[in-house]
């Protein structure tokens, strides 16, 4: 499975900065032995985690944003 477009992760995730976080972290926990949450014919883990991030296998709660 290729990277899915970026118009479609941006639609699941407000802006890129936050996609591209998301994207690691996510890689990093498939990397370190976490299940796929999708079927892929990758095995790269940042594909994996985009895929999951296309398919809304992957969610995420905004904190309070700002710095104070």
């Amino acid at each position: 499975m290729n990277l899915p477009p970026l118009e479609i992760l941006l639609h699941e995730i407000d802006n890129k900065y936050t996609l591209a976080i998301l994207g690691a972290k996510r890689a990093r926990e498939i990397e370190e032995g976490s299940e796929s949450l999708v079927d892929s014919e990758s095995t790269k883990p940042v594909t994996i985690a985009l895929n999951e991030i296309a398919e809304k296998r992957i969610t995420f709660t905004k904190i309070k944003s700002g710095i104070k």
